[in-house]
């Protein structure tokens, strides 16, 4: 075992002061604690994050505010979620187990780390975890890998679900630093590979997540999360969409989607979106408008299936949103 510092504040000015290069926030630690018994990730400083005021689920003008240190099962059940946003509970809910749910905390999902065997065994190049040394996943086992946002350098898909319906509701993350509060989008927040995959998102030295801000959307009570994957519980998803439908006489006025499971991050669906609206709320026409969700994606050895299957998803999701059998 590594030895490293550790530290409790009770502020967030005293816990920023204690990020300095090399060291990591703690909060449920579901993520972080197995990376550092693998050696994946070795802080030498961990910040136990716990003690600070970053709570809270509440409705402020109309927005859903949700504090990072909220612990993921209860915002699944908090009523203010399951019945404004019901896409985020069922997100929820259709992550790790109830156990990992009831001590994960939101800001530390929306920080997971990808779920590649690659990047986790310490053993095999990964450019995301060393940079420069290469991406076996390209021509090794990519099953479960991304197909779209990828690059020469990284096919790594992001892990989180709750992430997926925060970028359909176009939720914000407020990121807390030396220098005050910043809004940013979380669709803007994590970062395509590139060639730096190591850069996974844009928080600066010793920034934290603060408080995440999903906007007023009325017509969102009417929404979805449907997810595929190889077993019924406790696994990752090979994909997801995160749904929500406004009708008018049958005929879709707005939508919003989003994919994971297939992107390098939670993945916008903005092109099939524009192909739904105006349309009759049908199967038809969501089977034509999903055919767009696919464009530029990039399949390897073993995920060739994933363009086809993330295609039916958004049916499914689409059905069940709009309330079509």
């Amino acid at each position: 075992m590594r030895a490293f510092d550790f530290a409790t504040p009770s502020t967030v000015p005293d816990a920023l002061k204690l990020a300095k290069p090399g060291s990591a926030f703690l909060a449920g630690g579901t993520t972080l604690v197995d990376l550092m018994k693998l050696d994946v990730m070795t802080p030498d400083r961990v910040i136990d994050v716990n003690n600070l005021p970053l709570r809270g689920i509440r409705l402020h003008e109309g927005a859903l505010r949700i504090g990072a240190l909220e612990r993921m099962g209860d915002v699944a059940a908090h009523p203010v979620v399951t019945s404004v946003h019901p896409m985020i509970s069922r997100a929820l809910l259709l992550s790790a187990s109830g156990q990992l749910r009831n001590m994960a905390s939101i800001g530390g999902n929306l920080m997971q780390r990808t779920r590649c065997d690659y990047f986790r065994d310490v053993t095999s190049a990964c450019n995301k975890r060393l940079p420069g040394s290469g991406c076996p996943a390209l021509t090794g086992i990519n099953r479960t890998h991304a197909i779209l946002g990828t690059s020469d350098s990284c096919a790594a898909t992001h892990a989180s679900d709750v992430a997926v319906a925060f970028v359909a509701l176009e939720a914000q993350v407020v990121l807390r630093g030396k220098d005050g509060d910043r809004t940013v989008p979380l669709e803007d927040f994590y970062r395509l590979p590139g060639s730096t995959p190591e850069r996974e998102n844009v928080l600066g030295p010793g920034e934290l997540i603060a408080e995440v801000v999903v906007p007023a959307l009325p017509w969102a009570r009417t929404s979805t999360y449907l997810k595929i994957r190889d077993r019924q519980s406790y696994e990752f998803a090979l994909t997801s969409v995160a749904a929500a439908v406004s009708l008018k006489r049958g005929v879709v006025q707005d939508v919003r989607l989003a994919a994971g499971g297939v992107g390098t991050k939670p993945w916008r669906l903005r092109a099939v979106e524009e192909a739904l609206k105006g349309g009759v709320a049908m199967e038809r026409t969501f089977a034509d408008a999903a055919e767009s969700a696919v464009d530029g994606a990039r399949t390897l050895a073993h995920n060739s299936f994933k363009p086809s299957l993330l295609k039916r998803t958004i049916v499914r999701a689409l059905l069940d949103a709009a309330g079509v059998r």
